[in-house]
This record gives C-alpha cells, structure tokens and sequence, in this order.
C-alpha cells in the first residue's frame, strides 16, 4: 500500500506556497477545496452526467456537484463520514459502466499517479479534472510520462486564488499563496492544450 502520510514543509516552502509552510502537511494530504472552484468551472464547462470523486474527503466538491444535478460517486482513502471510506483509489480496477469522467483534487504526493490511473480506467474520451497547482505544468518527469502524450487537453486557471483548507478548516484560512487551475486530461485526446481564464 502507498505511504500517504505528508511530506515536510521545506517543499511548499520552495514552492513559494506560505500557507503550508508554517507547518506539516496533514498527515494524509487532505486539504479540502472551497466549494467555489467548481461553481466556477460549471458555469464555462458542461460536465458529464456521473462523476466519480476519487478523494472526496469531507464531500465539498461533491455536494456542490449534487447542487448541480450531478450523479457523484465518492470515495476516500480516509473515512471521514462522506461517502465509502477505506478505497484506496489507486486499486480500483473498474468504473461505473455509465461514468466517463473523474474529478477531484488529488492528494499532493500521488498527483502524477492519480492521473495515470483515471487515464487507464476511464473509456476513449473520457476526462479526468484535478485541481492542480499551475506548477503542475512543469517538470521533465510529467512532460515525459503526461503532457508530450497529448492527454492535456484543457486548463482553465483561476486569475485569483483559491483556498484549500487543511482538515476542511476553512475558518483558518484568510489567504492561500497558491495559483490553482482545473486540469482537464482526456483519454486518447492528441490535440492543442486550450488555456481558458475562469471568470
């Protein structure tokens, strides 16, 4: 089984991320999303019926998918009272025969991993959307194994920044130094990355 524990702040640190410095990472990377970064990105994308939230935490991304009419399919690692608990997201082998789209924001240390394995289980065409740090668009190592396959099909980028809370404590979060965008990579897609500003 992977290690999920957190890794140590001197990362985020370099990352220039201040609001994970201060400390440790959670223990299991869970850091809840503000419900609004997926308002926000339905009203410029049309998502799929059914959704699966492979890390889905507290469920604040899938409630707010709920809100919208959505199918949402929840599971985390963690049990924390949302959704099945105890999946470890990396074994599943299958998907609902109806779900074409996987959508979360992934734990910070399996974000390569997490994206690889929704490519391998969704159908042609199918899309995987993480809420990623822009920082995710560099590196030798996901140009190789990623972005020179072509699945990086669009990334609509926040032009301000969104808050992501450390164990859903979205009381202690004034500010976040990190620029977040949504990813989203497609299965089989060989075209140009598109790069849309989320009003």
């Amino acid at each position: 089984m992977k290690d999920w524990t957190g890794n140590h702040s001197a990362l985020f640190a370099n990352l220039g991320a201040s609001n994970h410095t201060e400390q440790q990472r959670e223990v299991n990377d869970y850091y809840a999303t503000n419900p609004k970064a997926i308002s926000r990105l339905l009203h410029q994308k049309q998502l799929p019926h059914v959704i699966y939230e492979c890390a889905c935490g507290e469920g604040h991304l899938s409630e707010e998918l709920k809100k919208h009419g959505h199918e949402v399919i929840s599971t985390d690692l963690i049990d924390r009272g949302y959704g099945t608990g105890g999946i470890d997201f990396l074994k599943v082998d299958k998907l609902k025969e109806d779900c074409t789209c996987i959508l979360t924001n992934p734990p910070y240390k399996f974000t390569l991993e997490f994206i690889e394995h929704s490519l391998e289980l969704l159908p042609e065409s199918g899309e995987a959307i993480f809420l990623l740090n822009v920082n995710n668009l560099a590196g030798k190592t996901r140009f190789e194994r990623l972005y020179s396959k072509g699945c990086l099909k669009e990334v609509f980028l926040f032009p301000d920044r969104i808050a992501c809370a450390k164990n859903g404590d979205f009381a202690s979060v004034s500010s976040s130094a990190v620029n977040y965008a949504w990813f989203v990579f497609a299965k089989g897609y060989l075209g140009t990355t598109k790069l849309h500003w989320i009003e």
